[in-house]
């Protein structure tokens, strides 16, 4: 590891009780900010999610969050009418921007969420969390109230799989933190480079490009690496995370999708064949399913029309 990011673990991640909320609240001075999330077909989780921000962030004795927007990008289950039960404000993903047909993908929800929100700092919590804590969303936004020179936070904690302590984030180990390690060492010391949990500062979000599917988290933290730095990213430990685990196949195109930001971003380059072949056994034996891989990326949102005039109005 380099002797820049052993400094920088000694001075930029922290564990979620380095802050209590009363200083967090303190430090707030007019601040605002928005937690987001991203759903698809969420709604055994998303309430519960939503029910724990509101009753613990939002109640006038702590006031940390101002707006909760979950983003329902096509849901087919009872998603969107449980998270306004709970009291989230519910936006259709196709409503936002529609001059700009939307394609699939999470990074897609997250770049259009920044049109639907007001926060001065947004607060990323993916949808499909398990035994929820608030401290998911004040640990990671804590330091950016506290600390001006903080633009970048992301979420760090023990990931189980199923009954199992420490080994999900299979993707992260086999190829996020490889692909981190060897081509941007600086970035060696976060110990989840792709969790969904993450809060920024909406003058950086809104300078970056959102690749459009599984390699947003990648893509994100790289390209805040370059815009403004190290020593502005950091990491709160937050405990344990439980979430719903994908499949195999599934694992395979989001390690697809993330390997195309890597190389994205290393040569600005054309993929020779954006496109992976997976296996699956039927009756008569191997079958090949050939999946697109993600190869769109929205531009920085400062740059679009709307958000443009709306930041002017």
């Amino acid at each position: 590891m380099l002797d820049e990011v052993e400094r920088w673990l000694g001075r930029r991640s922290w564990s979620v009780a380095d802050r209590s909320l009363d200083r967090i609240l303190a430090a707030k001075h007019g601040a605002t900010v928005s937690v987001v999330l991203p759903a698809l077909n969420e709604e055994a989780t998303v309430g519960d999610i939503v029910s724990v921000i509101r009753r613990e962030l939002m109640s006038d004795a702590v006031p940390l969050v101002d707006e909760l927007v979950v983003i329902d990008s096509g849901s087919t289950d009872r998603t969107a009418e449980v998270a306004a039960a709970a009291g989230a404000r519910v936006v259709a993903r196709d409503a936002i921007l529609p001059r700009i047909p939307a394609v699939p993908g999470k990074g897609e929800v997250l770049w259009r969420s920044l049109m639907v929100t007001e926060g001065d700092i947004v607060c990323f919590v993916d949808a499909d969390l398990r035994d929820f804590s608030a401290d998911f969303v004040s640990g990671i936004v804590g330091p950016l109230l506290t600390d001006p020179d903080v633009d970048f936070v992301k979420a760090m904690y023990d990931r189980p799989l199923g009954d199992t302590p420490g080994q999900g984030g299979r993707v992260t180990e086999l190829v996020a933190r490889p692909l981190l390690n060897l081509h941007w060492p600086q970035l060696a010391g976060f110990v989840q480079p792709l969790g969904g949990e993450y809060a920024a500062r909406r003058s950086l979000l809104e300078r970056l490009p959102f690749p459009v599917g599984y390699g947003v988290e990648l893509g994100l933290l790289v390209d805040a690496l370059h815009t403004v730095g190290l020593d502005a990213l950091g990491q709160v430990d937050v405990g344990v995370r439980k979430h719903r685990h994908q499949d195999g196949r599934a694992l395979g195109r989001m390690a697809a999708a993330i390997y195309r930001t890597a190389q994205l971003r290393l040569s600005r380059g054309h993929l020779v064949r954006p496109k992976l072949t997976q296996f699956e056994r039927e009756d008569d034996g191997f079958t090949p399913r050939t999946y697109d891989v993600d190869t769109e990326e929205r531009p920085p949102m400062i740059d679009i029309a709307e958000y443009a005039h709306r930041r002017v109005a």
